[in-house]
């Protein structure tokens, strides 16, 4: 409805079929200056990702990560247990996700806030989020999802930890990424046989597969560090003695333009 309908409107008439007639644009007017397409014009770059739809550029992205590592340590309070946080997660997923043509934002965010004690008697704010996430695909097709996080803090950061949480369950839990982490029941006498530990030659491999992307040679590195191989010396193609670390980090910057 246009402006002079609206005034009608507002003032109780409606305008004759003469006068909706003299609203319309004419119709050579339409076709000379006709709707224009945002994708009439493009032309795939060699780096272009590929125009599949949202589903099946994630499936590729979950591809390409497979897995996280609980490569990260809390130790405070007299508590300690290892954890993927949010920069890790978005150090991996970010990479990949731009590869694919995927993008990931915020459509909708409702928050909530509270007030908490310390056993020290310092007064902490509480922020609780429910965040609408708006996943886009290179075509422009969506996926709506939603999440939650909660967070506290003594300043004024508790709605951006919230947000953070909220977000690394979107990655973590949309992508269904898993650890790879040993199984804690795996040292019960009753299971039996362990499966053998990878080798550094088999990671040195999987390094150098020209196949294997950066974000899965990022995750490759948060692997080896949680198993303590990062220094672990490998013969590379050229038959030079380097450490996995300097391996990894090496193919990562030759693939992603970064120098060798």
């Amino acid at each position: 409805m246009g402006l002079r309908e609206n005034a009608a409107a507002a003032a109780g008439r409606t305008l004759t079929d003469e006068q909706q007639d003299d609203l319309r644009l004419p119709t050579e007017f339409v076709d000379q200056f006709p709707t224009p397409d945002p994708m009439a014009d493009y032309e795939p770059g060699d780096e272009d990702p590929d125009m599949v739809p949202v589903h099946i550029a994630w499936l590729r992205v979950r591809r390409d990560i497979r897995a996280i590592a609980k490569g990260e340590l809390y130790n405070q309070s007299g508590t300690r247990f290892n954890f993927r946080g949010v920069d890790t997660v978005v150090n991996v997923f970010g990479p990949v996700t731009l590869k694919h043509g995927v993008n990931v934002v915020p459509s909708r965010v409702e928050a909530s806030y509270g007030e908490k004690t310390t056993k020290s008697g310092s007064k902490m704010r509480e922020c609780s989020v429910t965040v609408h996430w708006t996943v886009i695909g290179p075509k422009g097709d969506t996926l709506t999802l939603q999440t939650m996080g909660e967070a506290l803090d003594t300043a004024d950061k508790s709605t951006t930890k919230a947000q953070s949480v909220a977000l690394r369950t979107l990655l973590l839990g949309f992508g269904l990424t898993p650890t790879h982490d040993k199984d804690p029941d795996a040292d019960r006498i009753e299971r039996g046989i362990e499966a053998p530990a990878r080798s550094a030659e088999s990671y040195r491999d999987e390094i150098l597969e020209l196949k294997t992307s950066p974000g899965r040679l990022q995750q490759i590195s948060y692997e080896l560090g949680n198993l303590r191989m990062l220094g672990r010396k490998v013969q590379n193609e050229t038959g030079e003695w380097e450490t996995l670390d300097d391996l990894g980090r090496r193919i990562y910057g030759e693939r992603t333009g970064g120098g060798a």
